[in-house]
């Protein structure tokens, strides 16, 4: 009679070993952890990069992009909501020189970001709900949301105790000035944001 062999039970991958695997399996995808769970979203649409380009400029037009501040793309931000997670803001305003606030995974401190923004896309629920929440734990003081799915821009400031209680909602026609805490007098129409056109 021979003996049965007996398999050693696997190791299951932390979250951040996980969203290491799922990024290595499909490229250009993002890969984020908020509120301990995984989410995959699909690269964005035309539509989606006209509103980031958009904002960037009138960032960029505003002198953002200079010795005090930085506008960049695609920067992880460390989420304190869990012991993994983070996200990939579609765009973000740091203070300049954050390279030494290097976290873990290439995300950073929280504390190096003035404003973060969100163009809507398949994954809007998360944009709308759960970032949020991430975002104004992490105290980052400024999130811009470009709704295109309902056709609003949302300003959520003043973070404090998990949420922000600020929320102000911009339809088609109007025009608003985002907090000059960013480091600068930036207004934005939504119909240009929104549509983005070319």
């Amino acid at each position: 009679m021979s003996a049965a062999a007996v398999e050693e039970p696997r190791e299951q991958p932390t979250l951040l070993e996980a969203a290491e695997l799922i990024s290595q399996q499909f490229p250009g995808y993002r890969v984020e952890i908020v509120g301990s769970q995984i989410t995959v979203t699909p690269p964005p649409d035309i539509k989606h990069g006209r509103s980031l380009t958009k904002l960037m400029r009138l960032f960029f037009a505003a002198g953002l992009d200079d010795d005090e501040a930085e506008v960049l793309q695609n920067v992880g931000i460390w989420l304190p909501g869990g012991p993994s997670d983070y996200a990939v803001p579609d765009l973000a305003i740091l203070d300049a020189n954050s390279d030494d606030l290097l976290i873990e995974y290439n995300c950073y401190d929280p504390a190096a970001f003035r404003l973060v923004a969100e163009v809507t896309s398949s994954n809007f629920s998360d944009d709308l709900k759960k970032k949020p929440a991430a975002y104004a734990t992490a105290g980052v003081p400024v999130y811009v949301i470009v709704d295109r799915t309902n056709q609003r821009v949302m300003v959520l400031t003043d973070p404090k105790d998990g949420e922000y209680r600020v929320h102000a909602v911009h339809h088609p026609g109007q025009s608003f000035t985002l907090p000059e805490s960013i480091g600068a007098s930036v207004t934005l129409s939504v119909d240009d944001v929104l549509t983005a056109k070319k």
